[in-house]
């Protein structure tokens, strides 16, 4: 991978292959600064893809987003999300509208249904294509939806993106849902591609990083990145910790880098159930 790597949504947009995460920020006033410079490092380094939710921090992470990005909206592709209980067609009209008032924007570039609930897709589907038709919303999305689930969507719809948790411990959508995503023109997004840091402590990530004078995370990162479809959204609430991620984008993994990971952390041999976090 190299810094210049993207990828191309259904919907036309192109955004890099690497953007950034913000679940568990914006909730600790202490942090705040940090959190900003964070954020802004990161546009700085071409990381203007933004991942989100109204979920997070009750909207304190759409807030923050919101003052990183003040002044440079032009910069950013922003991706949101509406809960599933917010999801009928009038309550993912407001939700929308809510989260727009947190971002200081009148758009969001995509926007998601967070996970599946008991509001029919088709609903979802029709309020959130409502909100492309209105220019609330750039393209729609989901996350967190299986094959099966995918299969109900009403008619010819396609989401630009199903943002699924995927990293070395968790690789049961390479069996099924990626191929199924990929014979439609889908690219995945993958959130916690590091496991929320769990994974990093791992002698083979360790064995790997130090082959190349790199860290952990740097060869965690390039390996979800390895796909020219996957889109990786790491969270990183500081800007060493932004500039550790972002230095995996010139990391090259090797044929026996791959294999050694594979041996560690195999790849699934059956259909497993959609893990989420």
């Amino acid at each position: 991978m190299t810094t210049g790597s993207t990828v191309r949504f259904p919907s036309g947009a192109k955004v890099p292959a690497l953007g950034q995460g913000t679940w568990h920020m914006g909730d600790d006033p202490a942090r705040r600064a940090q959190e900003l410079a964070a954020l802004r490092r990161g546009l700085d380094l071409g990381m203007t893809l933004i991942d989100t939710a109204e979920m997070y921090g009750d909207g304190a992470a759409e807030d923050l987003v919101g003052e990183a990005i003040r002044g440079r909206w032009d910069e950013v592709f922003l991706v949101s999300k509406v809960l599933p209980y917010h999801a009928d067609r009038r309550g993912t009209v407001r939700a929308c509208q809510e989260s727009l008032r947190r971002l200081g924007t009148d758009r969001i570039d995509l926007y998601l249904l967070h996970w599946r609930g008991s509001v029919p897709l088709a609903e979802t589907v029709e309020a959130l294509e409502s909100l492309v038709a209105d220019g609330s919303v750039g393209a729609w999305g989901v996350s967190n939806l299986d094959v099966a689930d995918l299969n109900e969507l009403p008619g010819r719809a396609r989401p630009d993106t199903d943002q699924v948790l995927y990293n070395l411990t968790r690789r049961g959508p390479e069996y099924d849902l990626f191929p199924h995503l990929r014979e439609r023109g889908v690219p995945i997004m993958a959130y916690s591609p590091l496991e929320q840091a769990r994974v990093l402590g791992h002698g083979a990530l360790g064995d790997v990083a130090a082959a190349h004078g790199c860290t952990p995370a740097q060869v965690a990162l390039a390996w979800v990145l390895r796909h020219p479809d996957v889109i990786a959204i790491p969270q990183a609430s500081s800007v060493a910790h932004v500039e550790d991620n972002h230095a995996a984008l010139s990391l090259r993994l090797t044929d026996e880098d791959l294999r050694a990971l594979d041996a560690a952390f195999p790849p699934p041999t059956r259909k497993r159930s959609l893990e989420m976090l």
